[in-house]
């Protein structure tokens, strides 16, 4: 069978990431990035073309299966779409856009081009996370009453420092740093019914353009009540993701840094395990995201392109991911760049 064909746009940190798996689950023969040193960086190990716009690249129409999406949050659909029309399936980093509206459009190109749209929801494949999940698909938590979601990270100055994050191009907190989390609520929980939020900006005033704190009450459509609570001010690394339900015949709260360890459980019958010392965050020098379960999500695209196999988060799942960011930064009045609404200045 022949190797998936890989090209990435966007050579920043988490493009490192996925350069080695490309590689490993396929063949990396592109990168694209403004900045020619940092295209020259990531092809050079990989023998990879380096190319310095993304129109130079399409015009190359290099014969390649997948274009991995790397680029900052507020250009994903443009570049998704340009990459899609050309030809090319594509797999695009979190947040999937910034806005319902780009992702419908994302979507509507994909099928017109009649390619996939991938998308990166790696949190989905922790361990306590997926055993929950089968959980409660297989009934057996019973009735969900209630949840809490919490990510208490850091982000430096240094992070933002001659950098697209924290301005119009990132989004918001929740879009560039919380966006795996707010997707398993969806996973998990289902449609939300009703959202209540406050967010502010306590320590990054001048250095972002939105919040770096919030607090959300959400109900679902099910019925249960729950809470996200959020921060990028933890003092000096980051301290906590976690998630805590109360169910009918399950209490239980999956927490670590990153989603990766069982805090607690109570119920019979039910064993949600650990995850393996294995499986570390990804690591972006001064600070670290998410859990690394990359190599996941691209074994599973191999598998979907090569053996017709599902893909394990769809484009519309992604979308929701956003379309309940949006719910949330309506509810706070202000934009998904932070600006506050004519509303909200009002007196």
């Amino acid at each position: 069978m022949n190797k998936i064909r890989f090209a990435i746009i966007g050579c920043g940190r988490i493009a490192e990431r996925h350069a080695i798996h490309a590689s490993n689950y396929g063949e990396l023969i592109a990168v694209c990035d403004i900045l020619p040193e940092k295209a020259n960086a990531l092809a050079k190990p990989y023998k990879a073309l380096a190319f310095f716009s993304i129109e130079d690249f399409l015009q190359k129409q290099l014969i390649l299966d997948v274009v991995v999406v790397c680029t900052p949050n507020g250009l994903h659909a443009t570049h998704s779409i340009q990459l899609l029309q050309a030809g090319y399936h594509v797999l695009v980093e979190k947040p999937m856009a910034i806005s319902v509206a780009d992702c419908e459009a994302m979507m509507q190109a994909a099928e017109n081009a009649g390619k996939q749209l991938f998308t990166v929801k790696q949190n989905r494949f922790n361990p306590p996370v997926m055993a929950l999940k089968n959980a409660i698909d297989q009934n057996q938590v019973g009735e969900i009453y209630s949840f809490q979601l919490s990510c208490f990270w850091n982000r430096p100055p240094a992070y933002y420092k001659n950098s697209w994050h924290g301005t119009a191009l990132d989004g918001g907190v929740l879009y560039t740093q919380f966006s795996h989390f707010i997707d398993l609520l969806y996973w998990l929980f289902g449609e939300v019914k009703s959202v209540h939020a406050i967010v502010k900006n306590f320590a990054h005033q001048d250095l972002i353009q939105g919040e770096d704190t919030g607090v959300v009450m959400l109900e679902m459509q099910s019925g249960s009540i729950g809470t996200i609570n959020y921060s990028v001010n933890s003092v000096d690394k980051n301290v906590e993701g976690s998630l805590t339900i109360i169910a009918d015949k399950l209490t239980l709260k999956i927490g670590g840094e990153y989603l990766n360890t069982v805090a607690y459980q109570q119920g019979n019958g039910i064993q949600i395990s650990n995850t393996t010392k294995s499986q570390l965050p990804n690591e972006y020098g001064s600070y670290q995201g998410s859990m690394s379960n990359h190599h996941k999500v691209y074994e599973n695209l191999v598998q979907t392109l090569q053996e017709r196999l599902p893909f394990y988060a769809t484009a519309y799942e992604a979308m929701k991911t956003v379309e309940l960011i949006e719910r949330i930064y309506k509810s706070a009045k202000i934009t998904p760049h932070g600006i506050p609404t004519e509303r909200s200045k009002r007196p």
